[in-house]
């Protein structure tokens, strides 16, 4: 079994392994990976959805039925044992819009995370995954300089609006917060798949507008399709953040692991 990231290009209905010689020129317009551990994956779903409709957004010639084929395929070349980060992508290039899968190993997973906050937003289109990821990867390096393993970033008066690479939620007195719903980013797939199991179970929900020290002694979780739940244990110039609750976290670990089902056969 290959434990190397392969790339495979969409052409003519098909997936076909990507020459090593093309090195023409291209820019992410649309992206959506998730985790999958042998053979199993969490609300694809969701992932699915937010990636169609992105490319459904930009217009052109894809149609419903061929990205729903190009998804099928995709999901096919998946390796049903280990554990894999695939990414879906829709590239810019000179001769037109291509379709692209990535099959990639999973990078170590981690189990918390450190904050440090940006000095700025780089975000050019904060609603859409993937024409940023190179300028988030970039803030996220700049947070590993400064001693944090994460970047939050900050919209005007200094509100939280999100990670470089996490959706972020916290927790005061019982109670599920998450930004207010106008602050623009990316719908991330597992802070709403959070939210709605906090919601089924009768765990006291809200949004707000918060600045950092609106923060101080809250529970903070760092969430993605990756890592799943990170609790924040330190934030650089930031506020007290509150010990996670051993027990809480526990159980919502589980909750996320339960939702896992596997690939299509």
């Amino acid at each position: 079994m290959t434990t190397i990231d392969t790339t495979f290009r969409w052409l003519g209905g098909a997936l076909h392994p990507l020459d090593d010689c093309d090195l023409a020129e291209s820019t992410l317009a649309v992206a959506d990976s998730w985790l999958v551990t042998e053979g199993r994956a969490r609300a694809l779903e969701a992932h699915r959805e937010r990636f169609g409709q992105a490319v459904a957004r930009l217009g052109g010639t894809i149609s419903p039925d061929e990205l729903e084929l190009f998804w099928a395929q995709g999901l096919a070349l998946i390796p049903r044992e280990g554990e894999w980060f695939p990414r879906a992508e829709l590239l810019e290039r000179a001769t037109g819009r291509e379709l692209r899968f990535r099959v990639r190993p999973a990078p170590a997973l981690q189990t918390a995370v450190s904050l440090w906050t940006a000095p700025n937003d780089p975000r050019r289109t904060p609603a859409v995954k993937g024409p940023d990821i190179p300028a988030l990867s970039r803030l996220r390096q700049n947070a590993q300089k400064a001693g944090a393993t994460e970047a939050v970033i900050l919209g005007e008066n200094g509100t939280i609006v999100d990670g470089a690479t996490t959706a972020l939620l916290w927790w005061r007195s019982g109670t599920l917060i998450a930004p207010t719903s106008d602050l623009t980013r990316v719908a991330s797939v597992t802070a709403r798949t959070i939210r709605m199991l906090a919601g089924a179970l009768g765990t006291p929900g809200s949004e707000e507008r918060a600045r950092p020290s609106d923060l101080d002694g809250a529970e903070l979780w760092a969430v993605n399709a990756l890592h799943g739940i990170r609790p924040a244990t330190s934030w650089i110039d930031g506020p007290q953040l509150a010990a996670p609750d051993a027990a809480r976290l526990s159980a919502w670990r589980r909750r996320l692991e339960a939702l896992r089902r596997p690939l299509p056969s």
